[in-house]
């Protein structure tokens, strides 16, 4: 008895054994990731001889543009699906997430206590960024939309794979390229960070991704860095829970004949954290013809059927179900497709995975998702145990696990309704981005940094009344504000002062009586290069006796010469003691050419000699001024029209100096020159502002160009140079003749054209490194600030008349 009471026992622990060997054992996150290998060029191995890679595209106004355009773009995409084969399948992935500006404004504020000596400091900057705010929830800028395509081959190597991915990679790129679409290819880190923040948020798990090594990434343990702590598949019959957020991954059932080329758009459009993926593959195109033949033939037969059995009940044979006649008419009209016109046969899954705090505002977004879905005549239906299927697959990794019957075929313009392309944004939260105004085909702010820029040289360039000068001055309080820079002004119609004493900046007037005093041959040992100041010091006093004595021939070789050995002799003495006493002034230099005794140097002494010791002297002084200051304008208008060019160029060149020396205290130096026209009047002025132009930005300066003479300043034979070395334009509101010009030389269309013709004030058009956005600036004038950035002579009486 007790041995068959022990025989039962162990067949009882036999089957728990069978049992529990059946029972799917629990997965560890990492298990859960589906790839094989992350290398650092960003090829991955997904499984097996499966790899891809991935690019970053970026976005371009599709939805909003005329018919026209849209046509042109719609079948600039077909051709790019066309070109991928069926042996590449790609996937494309639209991320939406939110913002963290929280630790940005913190940043700003902490640093901005110790900013400014100014009573009401905190209370203007607090107006200022309670104005950008409000700004920001005018349109979406709380969702960031990423966009990304990853392609995936089949090859027996590595070596061969990267071969081919890099021809992919190119053919893409090409198709991108006529489309006005820029790409960027994404190394193995940067595909992982993008993974690890989809399953693990802003917190980098375990280690900083940027801190890896290229022997960690080959290594093949990837995985424990980007894998979350936990994810749970089981306890859900129709959503996950990543961590501490909840998630679900829907899937679109295309129900409708017709799709409209919104559908995509209207749901990266909503505030939600998502991932939306489309993974096409793309099906050989004898074997579509014949798939679709047959199915055809399938249609037929069953037609014939129905006929049969309405006439054997009697009734018209014509009758039939009309989703009968549907399928039949919509097959016959894909074969004709795919045997005449351009078309190709793909399959499509599309997918949407949303991320959120709990399961109430889970289901919040789910209706909202399925709302969308509903307006397009489709479905939108939670993946019943397959949500790790779904997300797994939903993750920018190129393969798809989903079951088949979740695919469905459509021809290439079918496919392509969903394109992936809506609105073109510029929007920035690194290296000190800038509020530009918000952009006016979708009402998002539009925020960059021009330090992002290889050339951050800027023009702001509009009619009177455009508000071209405001714009700048919104532009020099976002940088006061956001960073330590230095802001210096030329101001050669006096009319910044109001601005820039609100602001606790230091105005130095220059004028035939001023007591502020600049010297010209200022140096220090920085200057220029900084490996021979004297030689550059001396190209400038060249252009400076250009200016003085040249005349409409400039100087000859024999005065350069003179001019040249005179300039070292002079600064003799500060080399061997660089101390500020040991400086010249404009009297050493006149004192030089005498001591020549030769005809050239007394020409140049007397040419000087007005500067010196006559009624122009204004230079002759050491610089009296304080430089410390953080914003200083120079106010040039009473120098008067025998100085202003060279009070001009001085005033460059005391720019110069101030750059050299912000460099080795890592600063950067703003300098705006206002009616920059008058700078590229003048042979010796253009020279140097070219010089500007060219070399400014790799000392960490940022020259800016103001004018309304938009005219004048494309007629200088120096234009070319300025426009070549830009990449910053903020363009108002521009006569008929000076848009032409100005649509020819950065090749604007005639519908963006639209937005600086007769544009109203702070409306126009930004050209930020090649992207051209349509912008709206509209500065409450309510703000303590805008008294002092209006130029408008009624508004500033009436704001100083209220003021008193």
């Amino acid at each position: 008895m007790a041995k068959t009471k022990l025989e039962k026992l162990n067949l009882f622990q036999i089957l728990q054994r069978l049992v529990d060997s059946k029972r799917p054992q629990k997965k560890s996150t990492q298990e859960t990731l589906n790839y094989n290998k992350m290398y650092p060029n960003g090829v991955c191995n997904v499984s097996g001889q499966i790899y891809n890679k991935m690019i970053q595209f970026s976005d371009i106004s599709y939805q909003l543009s005329q018919d026209e355009m849209k046509q042109r773009i719609f079948a600039q995409y077909s051709t790019l699906l066309n070109s991928f084969d069926n042996s590449i399948n790609i996937q494309f992935c639209f991320v939406n997430y939110r913002m963290n500006s929280e630790d940005n404004l913190q940043e700003v504020l902490e640093y901005s206590k110790h900013n400014s000596d100014i009573k009401d400091f905190e209370q203007l900057r607090d107006e200022y960024f309670s104005f950008l705010e409000e700004q920001k929830q005018k349109g979406s800028n709380g969702i960031v939309r990423n966009k990304y395509l990853v392609f995936s081959i089949k090859d027996e190597s590595y070596e061969s794979a990267v071969r081919r991915l890099e021809s992919i990679e190119s053919n893409v790129r090409d198709n991108f390229k006529t489309m006005g679409v820029g790409m960027e290819e994404l190394n193995g880190i940067e595909r992982l960070s993008i993974i690890n923040y989809l399953l693990n948020g802003n917190g980098v798990h375990y280690l900083e991704l940027e801190d890896l090594t290229a022997e960690q990434l080959s290594s093949g343990t990837t995985k424990d860095l980007i894998a979350p702590k936990d994810i749970k598949f089981g306890n859900f019959n129709d959503e996950f829970k990543v961590n501490k957020k909840y998630g679900t991954t829907l899937h679109l059932r295309i129900e409708a004949t017709e799709l409209s080329d919104r559908v995509l758009a209207d749901f990266l459009d909503l505030d939600l954290e998502m991932l939306v993926s489309m993974h096409i593959r793309t099906l050989g195109q004898q074997q579509a013809v014949r798939m679709v033949k047959s199915k055809a033939s399938d249609l037929d037969s069953i037609k014939i059927e129905e006929q049969k059995k309405a006439i054997r009940a009697g009734y018209d044979m014509d009758i039939l179900p009309t989703d009968l006649n549907m399928h039949v008419e919509e097959a016959k009209k894909t074969l004709s497709d795919l045997q005449r016109e351009n078309e190709k046969y793909f399959y499509l899954t599309f997918t949407i995975t949303v991320f959120e705090n709990n399961r109430k505002e889970l289901d919040n977004a789910v209706f909202r998702l399925k709302s969308i879905a509903q307006k397009q005549n489709c479905s939108l239906v939670k993946m019943k145990f397959q949500q790790e299927k779904g997300l797994i697959s939903a993750l920018p990794l190129g393969e798809n696990l989903n079951e088949t019957n979740l695919e469905r075929g459509l021809t290439t313009s079918s496919t392509a309704i969903f394109v992936p392309f809506t609105t073109q944004e510029l929007y920035q939260e690194e290296k000190e981005p800038i509020y530009y105004g918000l952009n006016a085909l979708s009402n998002n702010m539009i925020q960059v940094s021009r330090k992002a820029l290889k050339n951050p040289n800027g023009l702001f360039l509009g009619t009177p009344g455009s508000g071209k000068s405001f714009a700048a001055k919104r532009e020099m309080i976002d940088t006061y504000l956001r960073t330590t820079d230095d802001i210096l002004v030329c101001d050669p119609e006096g009319e910044y002062y109001p601005f820039i004493n609100r602001l606790g900046g230091e105005e130095i007037k220059l004028s035939l009586n001023s007591k502020d005093y600049i010297n010209p041959l200022d140096i220090s040992l920085e200057y220029g290069e900084g490996e021979n100041p004297i030689s550059f010091k001396s190209d400038f006093i060249i252009n400076l006796m250009e200016l003085i004595a040249g005349g409409k021939k400039g100087l000859t070789a024999k005065e350069k010469t003179i001019v040249d050995k005179c300039t070292r002799l002079i600064y003799r003495p500060y080399l061997e003691n660089p101390k500020p006493d040991n400086i010249p002034i404009l009297e050493d230099l006149y004192n030089a050419f005498i001591e020549t005794e030769r005809t050239e140097g007394q020409e140049l002494a007397d040419a000087l000699e007005l500067y010196v010791s006559g009624s122009l002297n204004v230079f002759n002084h050491r610089t009296t001024i304080n430089t410390n200051n953080r914003l200083i304008c120079f106010n040039i208008q009473e120098l008067g029209s025998n100085l202003r060019q060279l009070g001009m160029l001085v005033l460059q060149d005391h720019v110069w100096n101030k750059v050299t020396m912000n460099r080795n205290r890592s600063k950067k130096t703003w300098y705006y020159m206002d009616e920059f026209h008058k700078l590229l009047a003048e042979e010796q002025t253009s020279n140097y502002s070219v010089e500007f132009w060219k070399r400014f930005r790799k000392w960490g300066g940022i020259p800016t160009g103001i004018t309304q003479n938009v005219k004048d300043l494309l007629s200088s034979p120096k234009i070319e140079t300025i426009i070549d070395n830009t990449d910053f334009v903020y363009l108002l509101n521009q006569a008929s003749s000076d848009r032409a010009i100005l649509q020819m030389k950065f090749e604007i269309s005639d519908y963006q054209a639209n937005y600086i013709t007769n544009s109203s004030e702070g409306e126009g058009l930004l050209v930020y490194s090649g992207v051209i956005l349509p912008f709206k600036d509209q500065f409450p004038k309510d703000n303590s600030l805008y008294p002092v950035m209006t130029t408008k002579p009624e508004e500033i009486r009436r704001l100083r008349g209220a003021a008193m």
